[in-house]
């Protein structure tokens, strides 16, 4: 009988230690880092393998059995979920397995200012998401996929509005255009809508304008007034020659002059040689140069040119007589800037 009871007492400490151990490992560091945080990727149809072979290559966790052992009993091996994980320093295997089985991600905020191509979209997207740059590029690229947006090739641009927007790594291409797209949806409310009717334009040619004016000047007072120049042109069937449009077309965003040479570059993106508006927009405009197209002053205004100061201004002007004046003496201030600046001091 007492040998009985001893073999009970041994049994009973052993399952305990055995217990004690468990939770040692379940609860205590198993990170295997020095910094305070790192990120964690989990790519679309890995396998457990790959997880666990990937955590520690990257050094996050250093008992790879434990690890696999406690995913095991949590049921993490057949739930493998995609995407992006910041891992904390210092975190227990129970705790990594718990938040990546849960598939608490963390979001990413995609931060869109001013993009000018397709190719700079794509670029983005692919810098920040698990989905490629080429796949994001084929669906921009791709006019049966974008009629449901009523968008194709040349305006798809338009349904980004600049702004800082949250998504999970994992989101695929057609699920980002899709939430920039509701987006852009919400910003062309019933009054954004109306004003940009009033101009004789639907939303996306207001976006279009803008984007032309966006590229013309950071200065917003004159905004207002330089898309009431292209309006006017607009009405009247003048050329809107704008020389953002020159840039775009030749995709070279380093020319600091448009010179004559430049103004018969074949594309229909040259507003120099075509007609109206160009058949997309050339940039994505902030909305504050969307607003200020909407709500545009009624001048009669036909022309404007930086003024001689060079502080980003414009001068404008009904006539061409009055324009090529103001013309000029931008032009002599431009000239003495660049020589003063080549003169050596």
């Amino acid at each position: 009988m007492a040998n009985k009871n001893k073999i009970t007492r041994i049994i009973t400490r052993s399952l305990l230690l055995m217990a004690l151990v468990a939770i040692f490992y379940f609860f205590s560091s198993d990170t295997n880092f020095s910094e305070n945080k790192k990120v964690f990727y989990i790519k679309t149809n890995s396998s457990f393998p790959e997880v666990i072979n990937n955590l520690v290559a990257e050094g996050i966790v250093k008992n790879p059995a434990v690890f696999q052992w406690v995913s095991k009993i949590a049921g993490y091996e057949k739930k493998i979920r995609p995407g992006k994980y910041l891992i904390e320093k210092g975190s227990s295997i129970y705790s990594i397995v718990k938040k990546l089985r849960r598939g608490n991600q963390t979001a990413i905020n995609l931060v869109i200012n001013k993009l000018r191509t397709k190719e700079d979209f794509a670029k983005k997207i692919g810098d920040n998401f698990e989905c490629d740059s080429a796949n994001f590029m084929a669906i921009l690229s791709n006019n049966d996929s974008l009629k449901k947006y009523q968008l194709d090739s040349n305006t798809v641009i338009s349904a980004v509005i600049p702004n800082t927007y949250q998504f999970l790594w994992n989101t695929s291409a057609s699920g980002i255009l899709k939430k920039l797209h509701d987006q852009q949806e919400i910003f062309w409310n019933d009054e954004r809508r109306q004003k940009s009717k009033a101009l004789h334009l639907s939303p996306i040619e207001a976006y279009t304008l803008a984007s032309i004016v966006e590229e013309e000047t950071n200065q917003e007072a004159d905004k207002g007034k330089i898309a009431s120049v292209y309006l006017n042109r607009l009405k009247i069937g003048m050329n809107l020659a704008a020389d953002p449009t020159i840039k775009f077309a030749m995709r070279d965003f380093s020319l600091k002059r448009i010179y004559f040479k430049h103004l018969h570059y074949p594309s229909p993106y040259n507003t120099y040689l075509n007609v109206g508006l160009p058949p997309g927009p050339i940039c994505t405009p902030s909305t504050k140069t969307i607003d200020a197209i909407l709500n545009s002053p009624s001048t009669s205004y036909l022309f404007f040119v930086a003024k001689p100061d060079l502080k980003g201004f414009s001068n404008f002007s009904t006539t061409y007589k009055e324009h090529m004046r103001f013309a000029k003496e931008y032009q002599l201030a431009l000239d003495s800037f660049m020589n003063l600046k080549q003169t050596p001091q």
